[in-house]
C-alpha cells in the first residue's frame, strides 16, 4: 500500500504528457499567445514543451518566486471573483486544470465558466470526471459517492487522504471532503456549450473531462 501514491503520481505523469500533446496539437499558436491559467502554477508552464508569449497565473496562493521568468505575471485572486482589470485586457487562451472541482459548489463553477467565456476565444478546461471509480485526491474507490459523513471518517482513517498527517479535527475532515465536488460529463458541457469534450480514458473508463474551444 505504501506504493500507492508514487504509482498514482506515475500514472498522472503519463496522462499529463499525454495532455500537453493534444494541448498542442489544438493551438499550435501557443508560443504567440497571451494566456490566463486560473488555479494554476507557473513551473507547470516552464518545464511544458512549449510556452505563450505571455501568462497570468491567478491563484488563491499568490505566491510568487524569485526564479519566475519575466513572461509570467501572478495574480492573487479568487477565479469566481476575479478583478475588473483582467476583464479589460486582451487574452487569447484561458486554461485551467483541476480547479473547477473545488470552487466550492455549482453556482461558483458557474461563475467560473462566465468568466472563462469572457477572458478570451479559446479555453482548455480540464476536470477529473466525477464518473471515474478511483477518486483521485483521496485514491480511494467510489469514495465521490458514499455519504458525507463516511466520507469524513474514512478521511481520518485512511493514509493517503491529503493532509492525512496535519489535519486533526473532525472540522477539518470534512472541510476537506466537502471542499470536492467531481464534475460530470453533462454538467461539463452544459458550463461550456459549443466546446468539444476530450474524454480522457483509462481501460475505456472516462478518467478526466476537458472543455475545449
Amino acid at each position: 500500500m505504501p506504493g500507492v501514491p508514487r504509482i498514482a503520481a506515475r500514472i498522472s505523469q503519463h496522462f499529463r504528457g499525454q495532455r500537453w500533446a493534444h494541448f498542442l496539437q489544438r493551438f499550435p499558436d501557443l508560443p504567440d499567445m497571451a494566456v490566463i491559467d486560473l488555479g494554476g502554477y507557473y513551473w507547470n508552464w516552464v518545464s511544458a514543451p512549449v510556452t505563450p508569449k505571455s501568462l497570468v497565473v491567478v491563484n488563491l496562493d499568490g505566491r510568487r518566486f524569485d526564479d519566475e521568468p519575466d513572461w509570467v505575471e501572478t495574480v492573487t485572486a479568487d477565479a469566481c471573483e476575479l478583478p475588473t482589470s483582467l476583464f479589460e485586457r486582451n487574452f487569447d487562451l484561458v486554461c485551467s486544470n483541476s480547479l473547477l472541482e473545488h470552487v466550492g459548489g455549482y453556482s461558483r463553477r458557474q461563475r467560473v465558466a462566465q468568466a472563462v467565456h469572457q477572458l478570451a476565444p479559446h479555453h482548455w478546461i480540464q476536470t477529473p470526471a466525477r464518473s471515474f471509480p478511483l477518486e483521485p485526491h483521496f485514491l480511494f474507490p467510489c469514495f465521490q459517492f458514499l455519504p458525507v459523513q463516511l466520507r469524513a471518517r474514512l478521511s481520518r482513517a485512511w493514509p493517503f487522504s491529503p493532509g492525512h498527517n496535519q489535519w486533526t479535527s473532525w472540522r477539518d475532515h470534512l472541510d476537506s471532503v466537502l471542499g470536492i465536488e467531481l464534475v460530470s460529463a453533462t454538467e461539463m458541457q452544459y458550463l461550456f456549450p459549443g466546446s468539444e469534450l476530450h474524454r480522457e480514458r483509462v481501460a475505456g473508463i472516462t478518467k478526466s473531462l476537458t472543455m475545449a474551444r
